[in-house]
């Protein structure tokens, strides 16, 4: 296998994580988690993350990992944030307070959620849980915090710079020049979204409901849910479930012996193995991805895709689009 090929398989088990990604790692129930940048920084504070693949592909992809009750205080983004659940369950909740709404995701689902709105996550299952993350452009911008967890991380002795870097008052001092950012007012604050747990389940697919999954009818192999943006696979255009415009689309390809033949992207393609064991063929090169493994493909490489295990597998597929 050639340095290029082998350089963009992300085998979860060799990612090295940040374990204070952001100003609010000292607080309680943010302690014990790990982030993890694969495609991009994303939108890590911490500016020793360690990224996988640098190169542009018009998205963001990270991961995190976290201890029972244990995730990220509420939040907001300017660009997509998709979530991929990998194990066990997740508590997503929302508003300023984190009082508005509350959905619980369990492996595999899948739930995009909108920009200007505040969201936190956390990890209600009783062992360590993982899921994926994608987020919008190649600049997927910077977290905005509700002011208490801002206060409150700096409180616990965490600051955040205006220039996006931490300072951790245990260690260092702020530099000069450096400017500590500043809590919303409260007429800040009312520019932010409000949704209600109907609204947000719209924007939530579940991987156990079968009313999702449609077959491509090529050889009745492979089961397909379209997330995100239009899929296409063995000359047939599969319509998304949400409508978000997020710059890329995210797709689910299951089966015993699902498949995809020999095609060409002029743009970022990116695999992500939930169960199974797949087999990706790029330019007559193979990588073998397994469950929480990650492939990014070349540009313009000719490449298939086929599940090689005995029991059933499932692989999401991401797509820039914009």
């Amino acid at each position: 296998m050639s340095n290029s090929i082998q350089s963009r398989l992300a085998k979860f088990d060799e990612l090295i994580p940040s374990t204070v990604p952001f100003v609010e790692g000292k607080l309680k129930g943010h302690q014990d988690r790990k982030n993890y940048s694969i495609i991009g920084p994303g939108v890590s504070e911490d500016t020793k993350q360690n990224v996988k693949l640098i190169e542009a592909h018009g998205f963001n992809i990270g991961a995190v990992s976290a201890a029972p009750m244990n995730g990220s205080g509420l939040h907001s983004h300017t660009t997509a944030e998709v979530f991929i659940i990998h194990s066990g369950s997740w508590s997503f909740y929302w508003g300023v307070n984190g009082e508005e709404g509350e959905v619980i995701l369990n492996t595999g689902d899948v739930a995009s959620f909108p920009t200007n709105m505040f969201r936190g996550f956390k990890n209600v299952s009783d062992k360590e849980a993982l899921m994926f993350v994608v987020l919008g452009e190649n600049d997927p911008g910077i977290i905005t915090w509700t002011p208490k967890l801002l206060k409150e991380a700096n409180e616990s002795g965490m600051l955040l710079m205006e220039d996006r870097s931490l300072i951790d008052l245990d260690k260092q001092n702020i530099p000069d020049g450096k400017i500590v950012t500043k809590p919303l007012q409260e007429k800040e604050l009312q520019a932010f979204d409000h949704y209600s747990s109907e609204e947000i389940e719209k924007f939530v697919i579940r991987y156990q409901d079968t009313t999702m999954y449609v077959d491509d009818e090529h050889y009745n192999s492979n089961s397909i849910i379209n997330y995100l943006d239009s899929f296409e696979i063995h000359g047939k255009e599969i319509e998304p479930q949400i409508l978000h415009k997020t710059g890329f689309g995210l797709s689910l390809l299951k089966g015993t012996s699902a498949h995809i033949h020999s095609y060409t992207r002029d743009r970022s393609e990116f695999y992500n193995c939930l169960s199974g064991e797949w087999e990706v063929t790029c330019d007559d090169e193979k990588v073998i991805l397994g469950p929480r493994d990650s492939f990014s493909a070349p540009k313009k490489s000719k490449r298939s895709v086929k599940q090689i295990s005995r029991d059933e597998g499932s692989l999401f597929i991401v797509r820039e689009t914009n």
